[in-house]
């Protein structure tokens, strides 16, 4: 990879890179972090990384050191026991996109990461695959299951209304 096809890597993926890992942890110093650490192991390992596989190896890069940063929380911080169960009734909401959120974030984390690739980022199974290390049946099995909870979770009336 040139000079010239790593800027051109920075300029075009950055703030995709960037989203998706802002999505996963929700802490926008972390996430900045995790990002410039992605980009700098490229820029080292720059000679052995093609132009067209920058944007994969980019993503990989990523996902990798965004697992690690949650591993590494999750060791410093007491587990915080989330209930998986839908809200009770006496809960209402009409932001249709908080509860979205909501319920994104209590998918468990291989679906919410490959949910986040393809419906937020527009990446194939394939390069899901790629980006993960799953093969593509798992990826659309995790995808399937994570849009079946959503649908579940969003689908009951009293927490729409």
């Amino acid at each position: 990879m040139t000079t010239f096809e790593y800027n051109q890597c920075v300029d075009n993926h950055a703030d995709a890179v960037y989203r998706f890992v802002l999505k996963n942890i929700r802490d926008d110093d972390s996430a900045q972090d995790i990002v410039q650490e992605a980009f700098v192991r490229m820029w080292e390992k720059r000679e052995d990384i093609s132009g067209e596989k920058s944007k994969s190896y980019l993503f990989t890069t990523a996902y990798h050191l965004l697992i690690d940063s949650v591993r590494r929380q999750e060791r410093f911080t007491e587990l915080n026991h989330t209930s998986h169960e839908f809200h009770d009734e006496g809960s209402s909401y009409s932001d249709l996109q908080d509860i979205l959120h909501q319920a994104v974030e209590q998918l468990p984390s291989d679906q919410k990461m490959v949910l986040l690739l393809r419906d937020y980022e527009g990446y194939s199974y394939q390069e899901i695959g790629e980006v993960t290390g799953l093969n593509e049946s798992q990826v659309k099995v995790y995808i399937y299951r994570a849009r079946l909870f959503l649908k579940k979770y969003i689908g009951r009336l009293e927490v729409v209304v």
